[in-house]
Formats: structure tokens, C-alpha cells, sequence
């Protein structure tokens, strides 16, 4: 690769480097304009361009620059810097991106997980604010029946027919609903479920085992326990609630390659929201 190629910018101290085509996709920018020696403000210096603005809020500009999309961090809160970054760098395709902070903003979801133990069986209902996590959520868990002879649910699984999986009981986009334990048939013949949650691969029967499966595998999805309260002392029904700062959906613009410009790209205003 040439040196024409390969662009070195200093931009308030921090050194970015990258192609120079990668700085050309908006030809009408400061950036492209540079490159193409067109910007008497920015000027090599020592063989890097500097520019005296922000470091830290340009690596989202390169980010922008290589991806075409606003993906910014859960705590981000400087919106209106960045659009002025933007701005003074003409890429006002970004800038138009950045008004629309409500669409990148990170949203509070809530979860609930109720836990009712009767018997030898364990009720389990989750509910959600978000429909895609509980769908994403719906795919991992996997409920897993079978007929066998034993004491109770203590016995030993070899001795168990083989397990059918049964589908989750999906009352509303928002919630799902499942059971473990045992329940007598006929005899010393009983029903058992059990419940499998990805990416661990074992099958727990014990109700409070699946509950700390579960509290595992949504501490670990970036969920934090927030409130522990008693729905119903009769029926035994104890409530969990999680909440976490969940990311937008990244923003993308569309690119429209101009005619004879040597694929060069010039971008369009228009903007779609990806990831609904």
C-alpha cells in the first residue's frame, strides 16, 4: 500500500490512521477535501494532518467514516458536541443522524420473574418490556418431559425414558411461561420436566436450581437484580425484577455511488433505523 494511501491525522493530540479512501466517501467534506489537497485550513505537518479538534469524539467519526452507521455507547451523552463535530467537518449526513437523539439514546428494560413453588412442581412466568429479549430469551430455555418410576424427583436420571422437549407457553409477545418438578400419573409412574437453559447443557428438575440458572444467565446478559418481593404468601409466588440500560439500534445512511467517480461515494439524506 502507497502512502498516498494510507492517511496519518492528529487530531488534538490522538493519532488516527486509515485508508484514504475512507475519508473521500463524502466528497463535499473537510476530510475529502483534504485528502485531495483542496483544504488550505488542514495541512501535513511532518507527514500527519493535524487538526485542532476534539480526539475523542473524532474516533466515533472515524467509526462512522468506516461502518456508515451511528453505534455509540450505552453512556454516551455528548449528542449535541458530536453533531457540532460533524458539522465543522461537513459530514452533515452524520449531523442529521445526531438530531435524532431520541433514536439513539439507550432505553431502561425491565424484566420480572415470578417463581411460585407448589409441591414437587416449580411455576415459572417471565415478564418482559422488551418483546425481542423475551424472544431471544424464549430460545435459550427448552423444557424437556418424561414418564418414569421412582420416590420422587430425586431419582436417578438413567433410569428415565428418553425426554421429549416441549414448546414454551407464550401468552403474549411479552412474557413466557414454563414449570419443572414432578407430578404423579398412575402407580409410582410420574411426570417429570425438566428445564435446559443454552448455553449450559444440563437438565435441572429442582426448581430453585433453575432459578439460579436463570438469575445467572441474565446477570451475565447484562441484567441487575433491582427488587425481591412477595406476590402472594398463600400461593407462595415470589417476584424478581431486573432492569438494564439496553443499546439503540444503530442508524445507517444509504450511499449512492455517482456516475464516473471511480467509486467514489456521495451520501444521500435519507436515513433507515436498523435492528427494530
Amino acid at each position: 500500500m502507497s502512502s498516498r494511501e494510507v492517511i496519518v491525522l492528529n487530531v488534538g493530540g490522538v493519532r488516527f490512521v486509515t485508508r484514504a479512501s475512507t475519508l473521500q466517501q463524502f466528497p463535499e467534506s473537510r476530510l475529502a477535501r483534504m485528502v485531495n489537497d483542496n483544504n488550505r485550513e488542514l495541512k501535513l505537518v511532518n507527514g500527519e494532518f493535524f487538526v485542532d479538534r476534539d480526539g475523542a469524539l473524532f474516533s466515533y467519526i472515524m467509526d462512522f467514516l468506516r461502518t456508515l452507521q451511528v453505534s455509540l455507547p450505552t453512556d454516551f451523552s455528548d449528542y449535541q458536541r458530536l453533531q457540532r463535530e460533524a458539522e465543522f467537518y461537513g459530514l452533515y449526513p452524520l449531523a442529521d443522524l445526531l438530531s435524532q437523539e431520541h433514536l439513539l439514546k439507550p432505553r431502561l428494560e425491565i424484566l420480572e420473574v415470578r417463581f411460585s413453588l407448589q409441591e414437587m412442581q416449580t411455576f415459572f412466568r417471565i415478564f418482559g418490556s422488551c418483546s425481542t429479549t423475551i424472544g431471544a430469551l424464549a430460545e435459550q430455555i427448552t423444557v424437556f418431559t418424561g414418564q418414569q418410576s421412582g420416590q420422587g424427583w430425586d431419582s436417578p436420571f438413567p433410569s428415565q425414558k428418553p425426554l421429549v422437549p416441549l414448546p414454551l407457553e407464550r401468552p403474549s409477545h411479552h412474557d413466557l411461561v414454563f414449570l419443572c418438578g414432578t407430578e404423579y400419573s398412575a402407580g409410582d409412574q410420574f411426570v417429570a420436566r425438566y428445564v435446559s437453559i443454552k448455553p449450559d447443557n444440563r437438565k435441572l428438575i429442582n426448581g430453585t436450581n433453575v432459578l439460579g440458572l436463570l438469575f445467572d444467565t441474565l446477570l451475565k446478559d447484562g441484567f441487575r437484580l433491582i427488587s425481591t418481593r412477595t406476590v402472594a404468601s398463600e400461593e407462595k409466588v415470589e417476584c424478581y425484577t431486573f432492569e438494564r440500560m439496553k443499546r439503540a439500534a444503530g442508524l445507517a445512511i444509504v450511499v449512492n455511488q455517482i456516475p464516473g467517480s471511480s467509486g467514489v461515494a456521495q451520501a444521500g439524506r435519507s436515513q433507515v433505523q436498523k435492528g427494530k
